[in-house]
């Protein structure tokens, strides 16, 4: 991996998503350059336009415009959004072969270009999209990482930061596992501020029972957002700009990202959520778990669910 001080991001998608975390990014500085990669190129053009327009006002002074592949030789970090998007009803599994065609064949442009950076992916089924992202471009393990349940662990903390009455920068949960329907909470590891959640739940005289329904709230929160308005694309936007600046600032902070397992939690040969150190270099390290037998079987499941997919459907379109 070619490490250098650059501070360019190419964007590949146009779409919600992808505009929704470009637009984060005129709001704090460290960015150099953006450029914004679409199929529909004037699409990407009237982005680049509109954005430009207001760095008179915001507070990173960047170069912003349209490109195409060839962008991304001299990028830090690609991030990639571009898909097809899931409909109401439709899970994000669902997508997995159309969205499997649309990823290999950017990420062979990606690749042409002689890229060596850091991919981030964000198309759904992330997970999935994440694993072709590697096979394709060739690229490291570690240099490759999938927004994976980041929302996820987002909207958890944001509800249980509600119920307990506590700032959300003070709950300290994740979802782990398949960012969609397998997720779980491994509650033996969730605190708020240095205390157990579960202790503090017994304290509180608070029931396990709400636990349980923020996690449905959590595990549904995307399809009720879809069915009201959709799309959801400012929770995913924030996340990725968090996620792209401690890539950037080398800042080693635990993320729960999409990260290539070695048997960590006894599963390997796919990207799934997972907490995981994140630097300059991508993925330095997954964080190891103890996970309870419980939560180990809704991971194993979580895992074995992808592999058959993998498998049956997305080694077969990556092989063609």
């Amino acid at each position: 991996m070619n490490i250098t001080n650059s501070r360019k991001i190419v964007l590949v998608g146009c779409g919600f998503v992808g505009m929704s975390f470009a637009y984060t990014l005129l709001a704090e500085p460290g960015i150099d350059e953006l450029v914004l990669i679409d199929v529909n190129k004037e699409k990407a053009e009237g982005e680049a336009m509109d954005l430009a327009h207001g760095l008179p006002y915001a507070r990173s002074k960047m170069q912003i415009k349209a490109g195409d592949y060839a962008d991304c030789k001299d990028a830090a970090v690609v991030v990639i959004t571009a898909g097809a998007a899931q409909k109401p009803g439709q899970t994000r599994l669902e997508l997995t072969a159309v969205n499997t065609r649309i990823m290999k064949d950017i990420c062979l442009k990606i690749k042409e270009s002689g890229f060596d950076g850091i991919i981030v992916v964000a198309s759904n089924p992330v997970d999935l999209m994440t694993y072709v992202a590697q096979k394709v471009t060739g690229l490291k393990e570690n240099q490759v990482i999938g927004s994976g349940t980041l929302l996820d662990t987002a909207r958890l903390r944001y509800l249980l930061s509600n119920y307990f009455n506590v700032n959300a920068t003070n709950i300290h949960a994740y979802i782990m596992g398949e960012h969609g329907d397998s997720s779980f909470v491994p509650w033996i590891h969730a605190y708020v501020g240095c205390k157990s959640l579960l202790e503090l739940l017994d304290e509180e005289g608070k029931s396990l029972e709400d636990l349980l329904g923020i996690y449905e709230g959590v595990r549904k929160a995307a399809y009720d957002i879809i069915e009201k308005k959709k799309a959801t694309y400012y929770g995913i936007g924030l996340a990725l700009n968090r996620l792209i600046h401690a890539i950037l600032s080398n800042e080693n902070a635990i993320m729960t990202v999409s990260a290539c397992q070695h048997n960590e939690y006894g599963k390997e040969g796919l990207y799934i959520g997972t907490p995981a150190i994140i630097n300059r270099l991508g993925i330095r390290k997954i964080v190891g778990l103890g996970l309870n037998e419980v939560d180990q079987q809704k991971f194993a499941k979580s895992c074995d669910d992808l592999l058959a997919i993998i498998k049956n459907t997305i080694d077969p379109i990556i092989n063609e």
